[in-house]
This record gives structure tokens, C-alpha cells and sequence, in this order.
């Protein structure tokens, strides 16, 4: 409240005074020169009751003792008389307008003296006040009256009052301009309403495209043929200029003195341009990025009809139905329902039970995946608080709250505790996925807190997967404009450009039954898949493979156990005939490691013949070059032993006297076998096929001492 007393100067001659208000009446030109302003209404008796009786519900009640004026009761209707949408935007405009200059009002009325002077019962002190504020804003030159208004004689009553003391009251308000050094009058209000108001004067409005009955190419090339320009980012907005959202594809952004102008056009007339705060197009994108085949969308609070019947175009494609909670009302729904008739909309139902009133169980709900909450904020980070409140349907008590540029602690932990009740409840669905959630606050009480509580809070004994937050699915643009804090919350601070909103996504994993075979099941059931069959169970899969693929045989294990019994035989035969030295038996053990150990770094080669086939590879930690080559000599010997072995040759022993174990007769041996080193030649063959005799080739000085084993076709 401003002090009266020092409003009012003893010493201040009647000369200096009218002096100081020509030096401000000079200034406050210059300022409305230089600022854009639009041409005052002309309001009709109507609004102005409509004004006092939502000012004197909403205005700032003070203790009695600083009590200076009195609003007595209401004025004998429990609401206001809106006819249309322009009707009660003008009541609410002037109403908070009022409201923001309520001390400025008072004292005016205190000073000029006309408070105390006029008879009028304090009912209508409301009513004085609101059409106070149109006289000054007019610079106190009386009103236009239209001859087709209806005449209210309250109202004319007041005015004639008012205009009669048209000087004390520019008297007055000029001492109050003195003292807080104001060249106009909004110089007085705090600095965090003065710089909203200065962005609400020229904030942009936004436009989504109704897909369902128009494309962007059709749009663009309407808007071509109406003589708009297009530019690249909403600060070059000027004119008929329009630009494309950077965030979203089907939101397009005009400037804000084409409202008006743009309601008329036929694009707009028809459903195929529709207006949609920017925070609400954001959301919807987000359902609709974690949306699936048929998932159905519960909204959980009611909100604009454009704003419904945009994510029901996003989303009729994928067979979704969506769920809004809480229309109580019946001429709402009779309103919505007409709206989405014009705008083609059948997949919206509507539900009479609040949100936090439904059963997690409830059978309506089972196929819901995604939940869009929508509270009731402060709407701390709109420039227009007028609008906001009438486009969310939210609580005309927080223009209180929002003409002095700050919310109540009182009112922001009401706000908080119900939002946090709201996404409780939401967690409680157990066949839900996902909760996007976004505010028009930039208060962290309604925003990171609540997110961060409903996390905790779920984590106490939940059985179902418990969520994490995701990041939006949203492209991002500069860092000037949007904070993208590292705990993932979507941040928007308010602009020149845009309102301030907040959006978190919450997430959990799907459950296991319901998998992407079985969406695409239902997709091919629908004939979305063009013919594609749906992927077969597991279990069945598991099943025909069992049946279908034989097992196999390592052939590493196949070459071991021949190595291994040809060796043995071998040692046998040397060890009981022929007496052999303890080298050429550790050569033997030693070839045999060695061998091991190369077949079993290759165990996924395949082999076509009964010869084993070694192939060795250089990596780290094996041994040197000149050792595999030893190797590799060793293993082409064997290799040659146990082809010889392994044919059909006739060999004759001579006999001896030493015991021999068998079951067969024993053969004698004609003379002691004399074993060579021996090796083919390149594209030799080694058995001839004429005759049984093997062909042994010895040492021969063209060729190299070691010498890789080849074959006409390697192995593979």
C-alpha cells in the first residue's frame, strides 16, 4: 500500500505542480511514441461488471488496520456473463489489469478525495475501481458508446461520478508518478511483472497444422498465395512473416499483431491452422515418440480442446484410444465433443472421474501405456497470465498471486503436494510404460522436486519395474534458450519468444510378455505389415532346431584319435622289433603336443578326407618362425606315416623269438622295416595306381630341406 501522507506535499505550490505535470505528460508521449501500442477498446457496460465481479474475488485482501478502502460483498451474481471467448478474454484482462494497480488505484481515490466524498455503497467499490483504471488509461477522455450496447445503469452512474472529478484524479495519480520518478505508470510496478508484460506485448503465437485435413506443402503454399514471407528464427518476425518451430515440424510461429487478422482466415475458419501453446505441442511429441501399436494414452487432467484433439491426429494411425480424466461438466463435454466432430477426432473418450479417483485396475484402462500429466501449476513462466488461466481452465486465484510477480509459499506447496499426488497415482498402473509430465512453472517446488520425491517414493516396496527418467525425445536448440540439465529434465526459460515450461519423462522396461513379436502379431493381424508373417514363439523355433540339425562331430577329435592310435602301434611295433632310441621317442611324444596344441587354436576348420589337415596361424605368444616350420615338417612326416600305414601294402617280416601279444596268427618278418624322412613332390602323386609299390622319395639337393606338404585343391 502506498503511503497517502507522503503523496501529498504542503509546500508544493499549485505553479510547480502543473509544471511537473506538463514535464510529464511531455515524457509519457515520448515513451508511447516509441513503444508499439495497441488502440484502446471501447469497452461496453457489460464487461465492466463482468471486470468487478471477478476483481472483487480475486483482489488483495488487507488486515484492518491497513485497510483503507472496503469492497463489501459481492455484487448479487455468483459469476460473470460471458458471451464468447473475446467477451471474457476483455473481463479478465481488465480485471487483472485492476488488479496489478490496485494500491495505485486506492491511493488515487484517497488523495483525489473521492473515496470519502461519494455516497456509493461499498458493493460497488469493484466497479470504481476497474473503470478508474479504463479512465486514466484513456488519459481520462470519456468513453465511446456505441448506441447498440446495452445500457447498465450502475455503470453509467459511476462514470458520470468519475468524470466529474476527472482533474483531482490527474492530480492525484501525477504525485504518485512524482514520487516513484514513473514516467508511466507501469514504471510502478515491480520489475519481474514490468518485464513480463513487455514480452507478453510482443510474444509470438503458435499454430500446429491439422495433418487430418490439410499437409505442410498446402499450408506453406497458402500462406505463400496470402503474401506471408517465411525467415528462419522468430526474431526476425515483422509483418506478414511467419517462421518454422525448431522443434517441432507441423508448429509454425507468427507474430503476435496478426492474431486477430489470422482468426479470420479460411485456414483457421476450416480446423487446418489451430492455435496451441508451445510447452503442450512439446508434450505431445513426447507421447507421441514413446508411443507403440495400439497403445492406449490416459490424459489425466482436462486441458484446451486443440490441445486433445492434436495428439489424437499424432496418434489415430496407431489405433490408440486416449483416456481424459475429469471432465465433470456436461456443457464442457457437450463443447469438446463438438469440437472434435469438426475436427474429425473419434479416438478420444472422456471420463467424469478424476484422475486420482480412478482404480489402477480399472478395466478401461488396461490397454493404457503412456499417461500425459498436465497439472495445475502456478504458470510462473507465462508472459500472459490472462491467457493461461483461460486456456487451462486453471484457478482465477492465482492472478492474485501472479499480478506481483511471485507465488505464495502457502499456495506453491498446495500446488506441489497435489502434483506429486497426481504422479503417485500414476506410478500405481501397472501396465503403464511411461508419464510425461510438464509444467508452465519455473519454480523447482513444482518441478524437480516433485520428479525427484515420486522417484523415491516408489522405490519403498514397488513390485512392478521401477521407472527411471529418460530424456525427452525432442531435438534441442541453442543453450540460450533451453537448459538440458545432466539429470535429463527439459527446461525452457521464458523469452521474448516463448513461455517458459519444464517436462520430465519417466520410463520403465517392457514387460517381458509383451514384446515386439507380439506387436507385430497384432500389426500383421491388421495387414500393416504388407504380407510379413509374425516372427514364430521361441519354444517353437527351439524345437525345429532341435529337430532339423543333427549333432556334430568335432573333426579335431577324429585327426587326434588317429594320430594317437597310429603312434601307439607304432611304438609298439618299433619297441618290440625294432630297437629305437629315447630322441626318437621323445620326437614322437614331442610331434604329437605339438600337434595338439595347433589343432586345437583352428578347432572350426573342416576336414574333407581322412587325412588331417594342420594349418598354423602366427599370433602373439606363439613360438618362432624357425620352430613352426620344425612343426610343420613333423606333422607333414606323420601325416605321410599314417597314409602308409593305412593302406593295404603286404610287408614281410622275418620271424622272431620275442613274445608278441595278439589274437592273431603272428607274421613273420622278412627283414627289419628302415624308416626315412620323406616328403612329395609338388603335384606328385604319391601311390601310383598301376601298381602297389609306394613310391619313397628321398633327400634331393633342388629342393629345400623343410618343405610344406601341398595339395592339387586345398582344404577348406
Amino acid at each position: 500500500m502506498l503511503n497517502i501522507e507522503s503523496c501529498i506535499d504542503s509546500d508544493t505550490s499549485s505553479h510547480s505542480l502543473a509544471e511537473q505535470m506538463s514535464h510529464l505528460r511531455t515524457t509519457d508521449s515520448i515513451v508511447r511514441t516509441s513503444t508499439c501500442l495497441t488502440e484502446k477498446v471501447n469497452y461496453p457496460d457489460q464487461i465492466f461488471i463482468n471486470a468487478a465481479k471477478i476483481f472483487q474475488g480475486i483482489h488483495r485482501k488487507k488486515p484492518p488496520d491497513r485497510m483503507l478502502v472496503n469492497y463489501g460483498g459481492d455484487l448479487g451474481l455468483s459469476s460473470p456473463d460471458i458471451k464468447d471467448e473475446k467477451s471474457q478474454r476483455w473481463s479478465y484482462e481488465l480485471a487483472f489489469s485492476a488488479l496489478k494497480y490496485q494500491d495505485l488505484l486506492e491511493t488515487i481515490l484517497l488523495i483525489s478525495g473521492f473515496y470519502h466524498s461519494q455516497e456509493l455503497p461499498d458493493e460497488m467499490t469493484s466497479l470504481v475501481v476497474v473503470i478508474l483504471y479504463d479512465f486514466q488509461d484513456r488519459k481520462f477522455h470519456p468513453r465511446y458508446i456505441s448506441h447498440k450496447d446495452e445500457v447498465i445503469e450502475d455503470v453509467r452512474q459511476v462514470e458520470t461520478v468519475l468524470y466529474s472529478y476527472k482533474t483531482k484524479l490527474a492530480a492525484a495519480l501525477a504525485k504518485c508518478r512524482i514520487k516513484h520518478s514513473a514516467p508511466t505508470i507501469e514504471y510502478i510496478l515491480p520489475e519481474v511483472v514490468r518485464k513480463q508484460e513487455q514480452r507478453a506485448s510482443t510474444l509470438p503465437f503458435y499454430a500446429w497444422i491439422n495433418t487430418a485435413k490439410t499437409s505442410l506443402t498446402e499450408v506453406l503454399n497458402t500462406l505463400k498465395k496470402e503474401g506471408f514471407t517465411k525467415v528462419d528464427s522468430p526474431s526476425d518476425l515483422d509483418g506478414y512473416k511467419y517462421c518454422m518451430d525448431n522443434h517441432c515440424q507441423d508448429l509454425l510461429i507468427f507474430p503476435s499483431h496478426l492474431k486477430e487478422e489470422m482468426n479470420n482466415m479460411e485456414m483457421f475458419i476450416d480446423y487446418k491452422l489451430l492455435f496451441q501453446e508451445k510447452s503442450h505441442n512439446l508434450a505431445v511429441h513426447s507421447v507421441k515418440a514413446l508411443l507403440s501399436m495400439d497403445d492406449d494414452i490416459i490424459v489425466a487432467n482436462p486441458c484446451p480442446g486443440f490441445t486433445l484433439a492434436h495428439m489424437s491426429v499424432l496418434t489415430n494411425p496407431s489405433g490408440s484410444n486416449i483416456y481424459v480424466c475429469g471432465v465433470k461438466s456436461e456443457s464442457r463435454k457437450e463443447e469438446l465433443m463438438e469440437l472434435f466432430t469438426s475436427l474429425e477426432c473419434k479416438n478420444i473418450k472422456m471420463l467424469k472421474e478424476s484422475f486420482t479417483d480412478i482404480d489402477p485396475s480399472d478395466p478401461r484402462l488396461q490397454k493404457a501405456k503412456i499417461i500425459l500429466l498436465l497439472p495445475q501449476c502456478s504458470g510462473s513462466g507465462v508472459s500472459d497470465p490472462v491467457e493461461f488461466v483461460l486456456s487451462e481452465h486453471g484457478d482465477t486465484a492465482l492472478l492474485q498471486d501472479l499480478s506481483q510477480g511471485s507465488v505464495s509459499a502457502d499456495r506453491l506447496n498446495g500446488l506441489a503436494k497435489q502434483q506429486l499426488s497426481e504422479i503417485n497415482h500414476a506410478m500405481k498402473f501397472s501396465k503403464v510404460l511411461a508419464v510425461v509430465y510438464c509444467t508452465c512453472s519455473v519454480y523447482p517446488e513444482e518441478n524437480e522436486h516433485v520428479i525427484n520425491q515420486a522417484l523415491q517414493f516408489q522405490m519403498e516396496g514397488v513390485k512392478e519395474q521401477p521407472y527411471r527418467l529418460s530424456p525427452p525425445v525432442i531435438p534441442l536448440c541453442s543453450s540460450v534458450e533451453i537448459i538440458s540439465a545432466s539429470n535429463k529434465f527439459y527446461q525452457m526459460e521464458p523469452s521474448d519468444t516463448c513461455n517458459g515450461c519444464f517436462l520430465a519423462v519417466l520410463t520403465r522396461e517392457r514387460d517381458t510378455s509383451e514384446s515386439v513379436r507380439n506387436v507385430l502379431a497384432r500389426a500383421a493381424a491388421k495387414g500393416l505389415l504388407g504380407g510379413i508373417e509374425a516372427p514364430k514363439t521361441p519354444k517353437r523355433e527351439k524345437k525345429k532346431k532341435s529337430k532339423t540339425v543333427p549333432k556334430t562331430i568335432t573333426p579335431t577329435s577324429v585327426a587326434q584319435a588317429k594320430i594317437t592310435d597310429f603312434l601307439n602301434r607304432e611304438n609298439n611295433i618299433s619297441g618290440s622289433k625294432t630297437p629305437t632310441s629315447n630322441q626318437d621317442q621323445n620326437n614322437s611324444q614331442k610331434n604329437l603336443n605339438n600337434i595338439s596344441v595347433f589343432q586345437g587354436k583352428n578347432q572350426s576348420k573342416q576336414v574333407s578326407s581322412p587325412t588331417t589337415s594342420i594349418t598354423v596361424k602366427h599370433t602373439h605368444g606363439l613360438p618362432p618362425k624357425g620352430k613352426v616350420l620344425e612343426w610343420q615338417q613333423n606333422a607333414a612326416r606323420l601325416k605321410l606315416e599314417e597314409k602308409i600305414v593305412l593302406k593295404p601294402v603286404q610287408i614281410m617280416l622275418p620271424p622272431v623269438m620275442a613274445p608278441y601279444y595278439s589274437t592273431q596268427p603272428p607274421v613273420q618278418i622278412r627283414g627289419p622295416i628302415h624308416y626315412y624322412h620323406q616328403r612329395w613332390h609338388t603335384g606328385a602323386r604319391s601311390i601310383s595306381p598301376k601298381s602297389p609299390t609306394l613310391s619313397i622319395v628321398g633327400k634331393s639337393k633342388e629342393t629345400p630341406a623343410f618343405t610344406i606338404l601341398r595339395h592339387p585343391k586345398p582344404w577348406h
